[in-house]
């Protein structure tokens, strides 16, 4: 085999050849300037998209006012929550009523960071540097999350409305808490592992990270606000009727107040990085001790696709994750995969299939937003309408419009119940799932 050249300089007679090959290409100088006055994706995008991206369809829920999740990462447990509350509205006639995330985010950080106390003594043998060390040690406090964790939190911590445990500065910008948990549980972890290598008895482990659990719950308490015990629920529905209930609890209140059962739901995933038709969990990202675990089936986009309609058609909102910074339009709401035609405008080609995205990292599962419509022509999909947790002043009044081409693109998981599922997917629902690493693409 030939020796593979691995440094190559740049030679002035290279440089003249790229200098000559930009001259030749047709109307460079129309397209710098365009690019250069208004900027790669002004100057990229496709004017037919708005043609595209009519607000109409065929299937539609009634829903609400959108929430918002401002400077922070809680995207997965909005998502959550609006599923919920969704369910909620529909059975009390009250569309806009919400639920607290503040609630189960105070709850998120105090369990993430027993949780990760948890990893850093399982690996304290290895050295800081390991690959699954690192992992941990990189974000051990970290917004951003997956449905199950959610669906975790409220399993063990119930739900209450956001009149109970409202929103604090700390919950909307999160950056400063994050900043002093993730310092201190890097401080923690040095000295968990200190104490395993020296050899410290477990009583001693154990009370040292019985104050640094104590420490997480304050910090999350000041910043946050301590979660309330009991509240009183008091609310007027859309035919305003008033309803108040004295004395709840947050567990009692998800018992008595939503019909969901939480087991009940499944995660498919469409990752074509990884064999189809096959049940994968991704344990370093659980959040809860003893909770809920993160899996998912992987299967084929149609499939996919027909499990998220038949759930939309039942009258129930579907919550997916995707990457909602690829070819959107914030402003407007849209979501379209020829959006923005780059590769035209500049004459290269730069598409990679879905498989490659996430192999190479160029995919991310950086949000998680919630289903509420679809237009379907000959029963097939043409668009979705989007509920985002950014607000009413984005898209139409906080609701975006995707293209069928953007879910297939950018859509990497959705929530269903069970009972959307084909006997063929329920029996690899069934299967042991198979752990991934914590550095796998859906992580």
């Amino acid at each position: 085999m030939p020796e593979t050249k691995t440094n190559h300089e740049l030679t002035a007679a290279e440089t003249a050849d790229l200098r000559a090959d930009l001259q030749k290409q047709p109307a460079h100088n129309v397209v710098s300037r365009a690019v250069i006055k208004n900027g790669v994706l002004a100057a990229s995008e496709d004017p037919q998209a708005t043609v595209r991206l009519n607000r109409t369809f065929s299937v539609e829920l009634p829903t609400g006012k959108v929430s918002n999740q401002k400077h922070s990462g809680r995207c997965w447990l909005f998502a959550t929550l609006n599923t919920i509350r969704h369910q909620f509205a529909a059975k009390y006639d009250v569309k806009d009523f919400e639920l607290s995330q503040s609630y189960l985010f105070f709850w998120d950080r105090v369990e993430r960071a027993n949780m990760f106390f948890d990893n850093i003594l399982r690996t304290a043998d290895q050295p800081l540097d390991d690959r699954e060390v690192a992992y941990y040690l990189g974000h051990p406090d970290n917004d951003g999350g997956q449905w199950a964790m959610g669906a975790a939190l409220v399993q063990k911590y119930g739900v209450v409305p956001v009149s109970a445990m409202p929103e604090s500065f700390n919950s909307n910008d999160t950056t400063g808490i994050g900043a002093a948990l993730n310092l201190k549980l890097r401080k923690d972890a040095l000295a968990l592992r200190q104490l395993v290598a020296d050899g410290a008895d477990e009583d001693a482990i154990a009370e040292t990270r019985a104050q640094a659990l104590k420490e997480v719950y304050r910090m999350a308490a000041y910043a946050f606000g301590e979660p309330p015990t009991t509240f009183d629920l008091e609310f007027k529905d859309d035919k305003q009727k008033v309803h108040r209930a004295e004395g709840l609890t947050p567990q009692g209140f998800f018992h008595d107040y939503f019909d969901v059962d939480l087991d009940d739901y499944v995660v498919i995933a469409n990752s074509p990085d990884k064999a189809f038709n096959q049940h994968y969990s991704l344990p370093s990202q659980d959040n809860i001790v003893g909770g809920k675990h993160i899996s998912f089936i992987n299967l084929p986009l149609a499939d996919m696709k027909q499990a998220a309609i038949a759930q939309l058609q039942s009258g129930e909102s579907v919550w997916f994750g995707n990457d909602v910074l690829q070819q959107m339009s914030r402003e407007r709401g849209f979501l379209d995969s020829h959006l923005f035609q780059v590769s035209d405008l500049f004459g290269v080609d730069l598409s990679l299939t879905k498989a490659q995205r996430l192999a190479t990292g160029e995919a991310n599962v950086s949000h998680a937003m919630t289903l509420t419509g679809v237009n379907l022509v000959a029963d097939e999909p043409n668009r979705w309408k989007v509920e985002n947790s950014w607000g009413e002043k984005n898209g139409d009044k906080g609701y975006f419009v995707m293209t069928d081409d953007w879910m297939d693109d950018f859509v990497y998981e959705v929530v269903v119940h069970k009972r959307f599922l084909t006997p063929e997917q329920q029996a690899v629902l069934a299967t042991t799932p198979q752990a991934l690493a914590p550095w796998d693409s859906l992580a």
